[in-house]
């Protein structure tokens, strides 16, 4: 596996934990956070130049740590949040086919 994404895996797992913490000690709610990420996330979509120049792969590129990241926020739990591998298989089954693969 390229270093790089075994990096950003560990980014994006921090930022999970983070998340967590901040849920656990009542500065945030799941919501405000989910809310937060679901604004990143169409904000992406709504750069129509962006999004339309992209491939849907490089779509899925961009938007796989927001997804990932509202999936560990809406699944975590006292003892923290669930394992990557477990997250990115989420990920993977609740993304929407485009036209072209169905």
């Amino acid at each position: 596996m390229n270093v790089a994404n075994l990096q950003l895996e560990g980014l994006l797992m921090a930022v999970a934990a983070v998340n967590n913490a901040l849920v656990r000690r009542g500065l945030l709610s799941v919501d405000d956070i989910d809310m937060a990420l679901k604004t990143a996330e169409a904000s992406f979509t709504a750069d129509e130049r962006l999004f339309e120049d992209m491939s849907p792969a490089n779509r899925d590129a961009v938007s796989f740590p927001l997804r990932l990241l509202r999936l560990a926020n809406t699944k975590q739990f006292e003892a923290g949040v669930p394992p990557f591998a477990e997250l990115a298989r989420q990920v993977g089954i609740t993304k929407q086919p485009y036209n072209d693969q169905m």
